[in-house]
C-alpha cells in the first residue's frame, strides 16, 4: 500500500514512515507538511490512501481535503489529529473522509490505513462516543418523502450503527448482495455517496427526532 504523510511537524511525520514502513506493509511513496502540498502531492502520485494532519500554517488539511475530493471523489483521505473538535468531525464527515483518528492512537494507525484501504470507513472511539453530542433536535424525520421503505429504514440504522453488510445481512436474513442493493438505494435516495455519509446523515438528521 502506498500512502502520503501530511503533516506540519516534520519530525511527526518522519516517525510516522518509520513507523508504518516497519510494518513491511506501507509504503510512505511521498511526504508534505502543508495543505496546498497535499493537493499537489496527490495529484502527482495518487496515493492509495492519504494520511493528513488537519491543523497546518496556510490551508488547513480539512480545506485541502475538501478539494482532493471534489477533483477526485474516489481519493481515500484518513486524518490524524491531536484534536477531537466538534466542528472538525462534522466537516470531515461531511466532506467524505474515509477516517478521522487521534494521534494518541499511535498503534491503531497502521490498521486504520489498512482498514481504509479495504473499503471500510475508520473512527476512533473517541470520535464515535462524540457522534451523539452532535446530534440536534429536529421535528420527526419524514421517511416517506423520501420514498425510503421499512426495510431500507431499518439497513439504515444498522449502517449507523457500524454494521458491515455481512453482519446486516447476518441479523435481517438477507443475502449481502440483497443489502448492497438497499444500500445503494438509499445513497441515491438521499442523494449520498457513501455509507460514512449515509451514517452522517442519520446522526445529524433523523436522529432523536
Amino acid at each position: 500500500m502506498n500512502i502520503a504523510v501530511i503533516d506540519d511537524d516534520k519530525l511527526v511525520a518522519l516517525s510516522l514512515k518509520t513507523i508504518l514502513e516497519s510494518t513491511g506493509k506501507i509504503t510512505v511513496a511521498a511526504m508534505g507538511s502543508s495543505g496546498s502540498e497535499a493537493i499537489g502531492i496527490y495529484k502527482e502520485v495518487r496515493p492509495d490512501v492519504m494520511l493528513m494532519d488537519i491543523r497546518m500554517e496556510g490551508m488547513t488539511g480539512l480545506e485541502a481535503g475538501e478539494k482532493i475530493l471534489s477533483d477526485f471523489p474516489e481519493a481515500k483521505i484518513l486524518y490524524l489529529t491531536t484534536f477531537s473538535d466538534d466542528e472538525y468531525i462534522v466537516k470531515a464527515l461531511n466532506i467524505g473522509a474515509k477516517g478521522y483518528i487521534l494521534k494518541q492512537d499511535f498503534e491503531g494507525i497502521a490498521p486504520a490505513l489498512e482498514a481504509v484501504m479495504g473499503g471500510q470507513s475508520v473512527f476512533g472511539d473517541k470520535i464515535v462516543t462524540k457522534l451523539p453530542e452532535l446530534m440536534k433536535p429536529k421535528s420527526a424525520f419524514d421517511y416517506a418523502s423520501y420514498g425510503i421503505s421499512d426495510k431500507e429504514k431499518e439497513i439504515l440504522e444498522l449502517v449507523a450503527e457500524g454494521k458491515s453488510n455481512k453482519e446486516i445481512s447476518s441479523e435481517l436474513y438477507l443475502s449481502e448482495g440483497t443489502v448492497r442493493n438497499y444500500i445503494s438505494s438509499l445513497l441515491d435516495k438521499l442523494s449520498l455517496r457513501d455509507r460514512t455519509q449515509l451514517a452522517v446523515f442519520y446522526y445529524t438528521e433523523i436522529k432523536n427526532t
